[in-house]
């Protein structure tokens, strides 16, 4: 039975720990016949490492990235073109924040640390996306990671506001693309213990909301779940969804107090 990325070609960013999401998408991706290609920043030897753990490792080229890094947008596709030739999905697992925006310093971040936080988390969204467009020319899907921009979450601070961009980002890419069949969506994961999650203080704080909200119990070390969503996203499975949020967080999104 063949799986439902069957010959789709895929480029995936973030993959930085087997724990986190990009690594289980890229996983899942190519045990559902997907072909992947792999970018890092700033240490894709790291990635390198990583990618040897995937079902088809020999088959993974990585390449360096700094989605802030104007030539290195533009030469994305010619490089990705040589590997893969086209592209059918992007996956955007890409965010920072500099210590001074987290951990409860809200009120006292420069705007240069909000400006590298809104650059890196936000709009590379839309720069990753037409740096990959030109080998989209049968249509996609960009599917990228948020954290429910919709509530002040303690700790968070600036990477809230952040996410909140990247949520309209993905909006008006998908209002945008829709004429050239690209299809932009959002999954909302909860807390994974990754390496994001360890750059902000106080996670274990954080996480403890789904432990005593969350419908559906909650695993902040199993970031499958999350992973088959982006897949989901990326699969002919829902043709016609763009703009959309889905949401892979036990359901606590949808519960009050």
């Amino acid at each position: 039975m063949s799986g439902i990325l069957d010959g789709k070609r895929i480029l995936i960013t973030g993959v930085l720990m087997e724990s986190s999401i990009a690594f289980h998408t890229a996983k899942l991706a190519q045990e559902q016949g997907a072909e992947i290609i792999l970018t890092a920043f700033p240490r894709p030897t790291l990635t390198e490492r990583i990618a040897k753990k995937l079902p088809r490792p020999e088959n993974v080229k990585v390449l360096e990235l700094d989605v802030t890094n104007a030539e290195h947008l533009g030469g994305l596709a010619d490089q990705v073109r040589e590997h893969l030739g086209s592209l059918d999905g992007v996956v955007h697992s890409i965010g920072f924040a500099p210590q001074d925006a987290l951990g409860g310093n809200f009120l006292n971040t420069p705007w240069e640390s909000v400006a590298t936080a809104m650059h890196v988390s936000a709009y590379s969204l839309k720069s990753l996306t037409m740096a990959c467009l030109p080998l989209m020319a049968e249509g996609g899907s960009v599917v990228g990671l948020t954290f429910d921009a919709q509530f002040a979450w303690p700790q968070y601070d600036w990477m809230g506001p952040a996410k909140a961009a990247l949520e309209a980002t993905s909006r008006y890419l998908a209002r945008d693309l829709g004429k050239q069949n690209v299809r932009c969506n959002l999954v909302s994961a909860g807390p994974i213990k990754s390496m994001a999650a360890k750059s902000i203080p106080g996670f274990d704080q954080l996480a403890d909301t789904w432990n005593l909200r969350s419908p559906l119990p909650w695993d902040v070390s199993d970031p499958e779940p999350a992973g088959r969503g982006v897949v989901a996203l990326l699969s002919d499975w829902f043709p016609k969804t763009t703009g959309e949020i889905v949401h892979v967080d036990g359901g606590l999104h949808a519960i009050g107090a």
